[in-house]
């Protein structure tokens, strides 16, 4: 449910008229010739789409306009080849709506030191036609991600491609929806939030649902659906002979097929990209929604826990950046400690829903007592996740603003045994260490639930962040209490100065 290839992004080559047609030809084959061959890099997930050379208002104005009106450019890369005087842009940038990529580099790499000639600092002028371009965007306080370097270098084509995902993912919720069924925890207050603002900020909407709209759904299942399901389930993950024998646990497996195929066809009659449940609304659902819910998020769909729609929006968003690369990712819980010196490290995990594209296994399908909402011993997939580098992302309603909180982790290995945890869990330290993790994250005011990826870095997130222009705070191994504390604090004033 996750097509980049719908996808496109636009490349304008910045000029002007007085260079004359023989000057201009180049700088159109120059650029041709770049997008040729950055379109050919394993780094970039769309094709770029190399636009004629801009040489005036009119043109620049004109491709600015048609790059917000079209539904399949996903950004815009400007770069100037040559002096292209920068008020010739203003109008054009005023009507730009889409992700805003600013590539400060050049055609050739080295400067040709026996040969080099006017002629050749004509043509190769870059170096001060972007710094030209690069003002106007200051000046016109433009949301833009700027990148310098070599173009063919292969650290400028992965930054580029990480951008082309935030770009993408920021598309994928231009008016995107996410349902929500029942309300959220009562008295909980990181999962509230102000729904028209993330709608202005994020593109999403969140409509809400009685959960009687879902039972309905699943209610009209038909016994071959689930299973098909079943069969899929038997191929997929490993099954105790003492579920698969017992009628009775085999039974309550059946419940979550059947529970799957009705959200699914909910969901998928809606077009939403996201949901929410919570163990508070469950009238007429015989179990909350647990292996269900693990394997929409495993199929694209993003998720929030106790009606928390501003991480499903957020997890859906991380998936939509993640896809095609290796890791996974989840909605996830910090749940518990260990405080062993030396050896500290946090638990994530939740009641039931933990994405299995973060497993280091072959999940388990398991029935457990669920000791909340009063309902059916649910079945779900229980498994350890994978050791590497991961990233906890938490987005917030500050009230006045929204804020993302970003926690760069090591995962660690299972190394003791938890026969008596019957949900998924991962185990992670903190990056810069535990205390000063901790600490940071709770200074932040980032919340309990997180979006939890091992595919994608601190880098996504940030433009991702950018491209909606909301404020963006790191805590990795460069932290410290004092920096982040300065950055909080300017973050604070940039907001009592509307200057977001």
């Amino acid at each position: 449910m996750i097509d980049y290839n719908k996808y496109e992004v636009w490349f304008l080559t910045g000029s002007q008229d007085l260079y004359g047609e023989e000057t201009l030809k180049k700088v159109d084959e120059h650029s041709k010739i770049m997008v040729d061959k950055l379109n050919k890099s394993n780094h970039l997930p769309v094709r770029l789409i190399a636009k004629p050379v801009l040489k005036n208002s009119q043109s620049i104005t004109q491709i600015c306009e048609q790059a917000s009106a079209s539904t399949t450019c996903t950004g815009v890369i400007a770069w100037m080849h040559t002096f292209s005087p920068a008020k010739m842009w203003i109008t054009g940038l005023n009507h730009i709506t889409k992700p805003f990529l600013h590539l400060h580099t050049q055609f050739n790499r080295d400067i040709p030191w026996d040969s080099i000639d006017m002629d050749f600092m004509n043509l190769n002028q870059s170096a001060h036609g972007d710094r030209e371009f690069g003002f106007i965007g200051a000046r016109l306080r433009l949301k833009r991600e700027i990148i310098a370097g070599f173009w063919k270098h292969e650290d400028i084509q992965e930054r580029i491609g990480i951008w082309i995902r935030s770009a993408v993912a920021w598309s994928d919720m231009q008016g995107a929806c996410i349902a929500r069924f029942g309300d959220n925890m009562r008295e909980v207050a990181v999962t509230e939030g102000d729904k028209v603002e993330a709608q202005i900020k994020f593109g999403y909407a969140v409509h809400g649902y009685g959960i009687g709209d879902l039972v309905e759904q699943v209610n009209q299942v038909k016994d071959t659906e689930v299973n098909k399901l079943l069969d899929e389930y038997k191929s997929l993950y490993k099954i105790d002979k003492s579920i698969l024998e017992n009628e009775d646990s085999w039974r309550r497996v059946k419940i979550q097929a059947k529970i799957e195929a009705g959200l699914r066809a909910f969901l998928k009659q809606g077009n939403f990209k996201a949901f929410t449940t919570t163990f508070e609304n469950l009238y007429g659902l015989e179990q909350l929604p647990g292996l269900a819910v693990q394997r929409l998020m495993a199929d694209g769909y993003g998720f929030g826990a106790e009606g928390d729609w501003k991480h499903a929006g957020l997890v859906r968003a991380m998936k939509v950046m993640a896809h095609g690369l290796s890791g996974g990712t989840s909605f996830m819980e910090d749940y518990t400690y260990h405080m062993e010196p030396g050896n500290e490290m946090v638990l994530g995990a939740h009641m039931l829903e933990i994405c299995p594209s973060i497993s280091v296994e072959k999940p388990s399908i398991e029935v457990h007592p669920l000791s909340i909402g009063g309902r059916d011993d649910p079945a779900r997939l229980v498994f350890s996740g994978k050791k590497g580098n991961g990233l906890n992302v938490s987005l917030v309603d500050l009230g006045e603003r929204f804020r993302i909180i970003v926690n760069e982790v090591q995962v660690v290995e299972q190394k003791q045994a938890m026969p008596k945890l019957p949900v998924a869990r991962v185990l992670w330290i903190p990056k810069p260490n535990f205390q000063t993790g901790l600490e940071s994250w709770i200074l932040a005011g980032g919340a309990h639930h997180t979006g939890f990826s091992t595919a994608i870095g601190f880098e996504h997130i940030r433009a991702y962040a950018n491209i909606n222009g909301i404020e963006c705070i790191q805590i990795g191994s460069d932290t410290t209490l004092n920096h982040l504390k300065k950055d909080i604090l300017l973050f604070n004033i940039a907001a009592r100065l509307n200057l977001q």
